[in-house]
């Protein structure tokens, strides 16, 4: 039979000498769990008389208590220690200067959509959006774009998988589905601009995969194309900030609109460089048309009582000539040195009588 005395000693030695809490919870095991030495040899107490078990239970629960509170003793200083080494791990010098810290910027493309939107807005147009992924119908076929025409082809536009013929969806190729949706769910007069991500295939320095358009739709009984030069020659004028900017439509063809132009501005090109305004050259920048009586007609608008203008924008154009940038791809390659450059303060939000741009 071991002795309490020899069990004591070796036991507090060992917990006085633990080096963490693991070692600490080993030796209370071996001493007070289950299978310990002092849990052992209170089962012999069974087998003692009435004296001899009192005196001998009194030494056992003496040597209980005496292991338990140098434990509780130990615990405490290992989780002083543990934490005071943590602490001197995490100190923090307060008189340290505080690190910079650089202001947020409005990336150039959200700048020129606010600006865009803005400009609409104060001509009574709205903002409408609708899904990146269309169907068959509402990116082709409701606007008057023949099967054979190379828009639909799988070099131009990027499919989803599906059935073949009809079935399978679009990554929308311009944002004119949603003047479809629009016109389908809402009877005129009506008087949207769309702002949204298109997709085509197609990247180089003046395209990309991924891009934006504002794309605005007009439909009542009286509009004509009057009114789409007038609304295009003044959001032209006010975008680039030049009262005189010459502006001009040229004939050309869109599947969805009748008759069809694409709209030019002034520049000139004099010793190599752009400068937007008076000049002896164009520049192309968007295109519009009065909207085709087809597409009224799928749309479920009768084209001998109402009529419209449609146009479209590309965002990354617009920016990149109002603001100087000259390569497209930078605008998605995440540089923060361009964007603290070409940025834009988030609190100076665009309109016409606090100003589009500071």
């Amino acid at each position: 039979m071991e002795r309490a005395d020899d069990i004591r000693t070796e036991t507090l030695r060992l917990i006085q000498a633990a080096a963490s809490l693991d070692a600490l919870e080993q030796i209370r095991i071996a001493a007070l769990g289950k299978k310990g030495r002092v849990t052992a040899l209170m089962k012999e107490l069974g087998g003692l008389d009435a004296e001899a078990r009192r005196q001998r239970g009194a030494e056992l629960n003496r040597l209980k208590d005496e292991v338990e509170a140098a434990i509780a003793a130990a615990t405490h200083r290992l989780e002083e220690h543990a934490l005071a080494a943590r602490l001197a791990g995490e100190r923090l010098d307060v008189t340290l200067p505080v690190r910079a810290q650089t202001a947020g910027r409005i990336h150039p493309i959200s700048q020129a959509i606010d600006e865009i939107v803005a400009i609409f807005g104060e001509m009574g147009f709205r903002v409408a959006e609708g899904p990146d992924i269309e169907d068959d119908f509402h990116n082709f076929t409701a606007l008057n774009i023949p099967p054979e025409h190379p828009a639909r082809q799988e070099h131009d536009t990027f499919y989803l998988a599906g059935p073949a013929h009809g079935g399978r969806k679009v990554l929308r190729t311009h944002t004119s589905p949603v003047q479809v949706r629009t016109m389908q769910a809402q009877k005129p007069p009506i008087r949207i601009i769309v702002p949204g991500r298109t997709f085509r295939v197609d990247s180089d320095a003046t395209h990309s995969p991924m891009f934006h358009q504002v794309e605005g739709l007009v439909i009542d009984k009286t509009t004509h194309m009057g009114h789409l030069k007038g609304c295009l020659i003044e959001f032209c004028r006010a975008f680039f900030d030049i009262d005189d900017l010459p502006v001009r439509f040229r004939p050309s063809y869109f599947p969805f609109t009748e008759p069809s132009a694409e709209v030019d501005i002034g520049c000139s090109r004099a010793d190599g460089g752009l400068k937007i305004g008076a000049g002896g050259d164009w520049l192309e920048i968007l295109g519009s048309g009065m909207v085709h009586p087809k597409v009224l007609d799928i749309c479920g608008i009768d084209p001998l009582e109402y009529r419209g203008f449609a146009f479209g924008i590309g965002v990354e154009r617009m920016a990149m000539l109002k603001y100087g940038i000259p390569d497209l791809r930078v605008f998605y390659e995440n540089d923060l040195r361009w964007l603290r450059h070409y940025g834009f303060l988030p609190l100076d939000q665009p309109s016409m009588t606090g100003g589009l741009t500071r």
